[in-house]
């Protein structure tokens, strides 16, 4: 069961600190809003938001893929280069959470799945979904009476992948099919 990826936040380490007053004020396209410990840059191809702080750490979101992030970081470094920072080590990049969604293509009875199977939280006066957490792979799932599922957590494509089948498995286990 393919999940698409909604969006990618990943943690890049520049292994440096970073003046960000000189740096907003020598290049365009920084934006450096009051009561913000650090500046933001964003990319519209691919369309990404970057939040850098004086440590050296940037977190990326908006990104569908790896790629996606290596481009946002080729794009950082050339704003660097222009502004007279010189990077004096490559880049590391981690990812930290992976957004996707899938489709069961069946509908979903909530109540009885929130009776027959741990890990659950599901209070539909507060939110439509029912909250169900696996443990392997580490990751929280959104599950919605239509059938749609949103998969948080997860650190890889694959990871979100099993997570899907391993929802839809469960569900059907628990006789929470509806139809």
């Amino acid at each position: 069961m393919k999940a698409k990826i909604e969006n990618i936040v990943s943690s890049i380490l520049l292994g440096q600190d970073i003046d960000l007053e000189e740096f907003a004020s020598s290049v365009e396209g920084i934006e450096n809003p009051k009561r913000f410990p650090g500046v933001i840059f964003r990319t519209s191809q691919p369309k990404l938001a970057m939040l850098i702080f004086r440590t050296g750490k940037v977190i990326c979101s908006g990104a569908r893929s790896r790629e996606d992030i290596e481009m946002g970081v080729q794009k950082l470094l050339k704003k660097f280069r222009k502004a007279g920072i010189i990077m004096a080590a490559k880049p590391k990049i981690e990812i930290q959470n992976i957004v996707a969604s899938s489709n069961l293509n069946f509908r979903v009875n909530l109540d009885v799945l929130a009776i027959e199977c741990e890990n659950t939280e599901y209070e539909p006066e507060q939110f439509p979904g029912l909250i169900f957490r696996l443990d392997e792979p580490k990751t929280v799932m959104l599950i919605f009476r239509s059938g749609k599922i949103i998969v948080t957590g997860a650190k890889t494509q694959r990871d979100a992948d099993i997570a899907a089948e391993m929802t839809r498995d469960i569900i059907k286990k628990t006789n929470a099919v509806i139809g």
